[in-house]
């Protein structure tokens, strides 16, 4: 009976405690979507510093905001995922479903907010509000892969106050703390009817029995960022930015629906927590700017997932609950290209490509993140209305590389009685964004 307890109750929490992590769209599922940049691809963002979101991308830029300045905006993403292929190896007592789930990917909307204020002429301070973690997949509640997964979904807001300090004309360094509040929920159908069979050792035999389990928990972090600006000429920037690991001690529940009696025990609700650090990363980005129009930028930014080795799921106790789930991530690079070019004094328009590697190799990865790496283009602008104000737009497809599935018994021992897809992914992201600036 504790067997049963641990294979079934543990593989819902490792799969939905795995989503609720978080570090600084760049890989896994962090969100770069945080100022004005997407236009640029992102491109140059420790080294541009044209507005407040800068205190993001690196504090050190709140050296070239003279005054204060203010700016909200946020970026509409629509991912698309679609499972094609095909599931063995189910439990008996249980029908395959129908289908392979639909389009798993959901709008979300990232907001932002920040704000810089010139104290003297070396010193600027800064405040941001933004969500540099999120992910949301849902699949049909009756898809072949139910059991593994149907709806996945987190949120985090991120405090983030910050000051930079000119050490000379050339030289500007920044810094700044981070407070994140992460939250999620994650669900999957639970097959009651094996659970009964092995629960009665084969006594019970009740086909197509099964029932909606859910995962909620919650916890908040710390974390810094700093970062260093270093203007070569009056045309020409560099930028370096890092970012810090954040640590968590995540709290949760689970819980299951219409569960049979039989199973009060083997599948009770409980109490459950994960300690996890999210990865740090870093980046480094140039400006170069030719003449009086045009802007050209780059940026390498490193993040190491390769943190992600292995989850332990605890009873409030303290001891494990079931086997530690592998998870064997990688760390990644993303690099970006962009332009700006001037055409007046209210209007500019910006492109940008950009490569972004995917922690998650084929061997690793799942329905709830089905990743792969990604090639972004991207175009957009800025419109000034008059001296004090700014808008800024942009728009982005990202085309992923196809995701391979090949579950299998051997592989993935955890998936055991929950069916094994072997397929393939279809996926893409749309992304649009928005961005409203005001100096005073």
């Amino acid at each position: 009976m504790m067997s049963l307890r641990k294979s079934n109750v543990g593989a819902v929490v490792s799969g939905a405690l795995m989503l609720m992590a978080g570090q600084a769209c760049a890989s896994g599922f962090a969100l770069i979507e945080q100022g004005s940049g997407l236009g640029n691809a992102f491109a140059g963002g420790a080294a541009s510093a044209e507005d407040a979101a800068t205190v993001f991308y690196n504090p050190a830029g709140m050296s070239r905001l003279d005054g204060s300045q203010i700016s909200v905006g946020g970026a509409f993403i629509k991912p698309s995922a679609q499972y094609s292929g095909t599931i063995s190896g189910l439990s008996p007592l249980q029908t395959a479903g129908t289908g392979t789930g639909g389009d798993a990917g959901g709008m979300a909307f990232v907001p932002n907010m920040y704000y810089t204020r010139q104290i003297d002429d070396k010193m600027h301070a800064g405040v941001g509000i933004n969500a540099p973690f999120g992910l949301q997949t849902d699949y049909d509640a009756t898809w072949m892969g139910r059991f593994q997964a149907v709806k996945s979904k987190i949120q985090t807001i991120n405090l983030n106050p910050s000051i930079s300090y000119d050490v000379s004309d050339s030289i500007s360094v920044g810094a700044g703390l981070n407070y994140q509040h992460i939250s999620g929920e994650l669900t999957s159908i639970t097959n009651y009817s094996a659970a009964i069979y092995q629960a009665t050792s084969g006594g019970t035999a009740i086909p197509n029995l099964e029932g909606l389990s859910t995962m909620t928990g919650s916890d908040a972090g710390w974390g810094y960022n700093f970062g260093a600006l270093f203007k070569f000429d009056p045309q020409t920037r560099l930028g370096v930015a890092y970012r810090s690991q954040i640590k968590y001690k995540l709290s949760g529940d689970v819980k299951f629906a219409n569960r049979p009696a039989a199973l009060a025990t083997a599948l009770a609700d409980q109490a459950v927590t994960l300690d996890i650090t999210m990865p740090d990363s870093f980046s480094m980005s140039a400006v170069h700017q030719y003449g009086d129009k045009l802007e050209v930028m780059a940026d390498a930014t490193w993040t190491g997932w390769s943190v992600f080795k292995t989850l332990d799921v605890k009873k409030t106790n303290g001891t494990s609950l079931g086997t530690a789930t592998p998870e064997n991530w990688k760390d990644t690079w993303r690099v970006s290209v962009g332009t700006s070019y001037h055409y007046s004094e209210q209007w500019t328009a910006r492109a940008g490509v950009a490569f972004d590697q995917a922690p998650v190799s084929d061997a690793y990865r799942t329905v709830r993140i089905p990743d792969a790496d990604r090639t972004w283009l991207a175009l957009g602008g800025q419109f000034k209305p008059d001296a004090a104000s700014t808008l800024d737009f942009g728009y982005a497809h990202l085309f992923v590389k196809s995701g391979v599935m090949n579950q299998s018994s051997a592989a993935n021992p955890e998936l055991s009685g929950k069916g094994y897809l072997v397929g393939s992914y279809s996926n893409s992201v749309d992304i649009v964004s928005v961005q409203y600036g005001y100096k005073f």
